[in-house]
C-alpha cells in the first residue's frame, strides 16, 4: 500500500525555487517535464520507499537523483514518507542540511 508523502517546509521552498528558475530560464515545456518527473518519482517512492540508497543510516535518509542538477532526499517513517530536500547539486554541499 502506498505511503502518503509529506513535504517539509524546506523541501517545498526548494521545489518552488526550482520551478521558478525553470519557468524564467527554460520555459513551460521544461517546467512541465520536471513536474512530471517529480510526480513519477514520488509515486515510486510512495510505493517502494526502500528502492533508493540509504546515505545516513542513523537518520534513515535516502537519496534519489532526479536529474544531473537535482537530488531528492527523503526519510521513510512507519506511516509516511518525509521529503526532506530537493537539493541543487551545483551548490556547495556544505549547505545541505538534512
Amino acid at each position: 500500500m502506498p505511503k502518503p508523502i509529506i513535504w517539509s517546509p524546506l523541501s517545498e521552498s526548494d521545489f518552488n525555487s526550482i520551478l521558478e528558475y525553470l519557468q524564467n530560464n527554460w520555459g513551460e515545456k521544461v517546467l512541465h517535464g520536471f513536474i512530471e518527473l517529480i510526480d513519477e518519482t514520488l509515486a515510486q517512492i510512495s510505493n517502494h520507499p526502500k528502492q533508493f540508497p540509504l546515505i545516513q543510516k542513523k537518520k534513515k535518509v535516502r537519496k534519489c537523483i532526479l536529474t544531473k542538477h537535482n537530488t531528492l532526499y527523503y526519510r521513510e517513517r512507519k506511516d509516511c514518507v518525509d521529503i526532506l530536500r530537493i537539493f541543487d547539486n551545483r551548490q556547495d554541499p556544505l549547505k545541505l542540511k538534512l
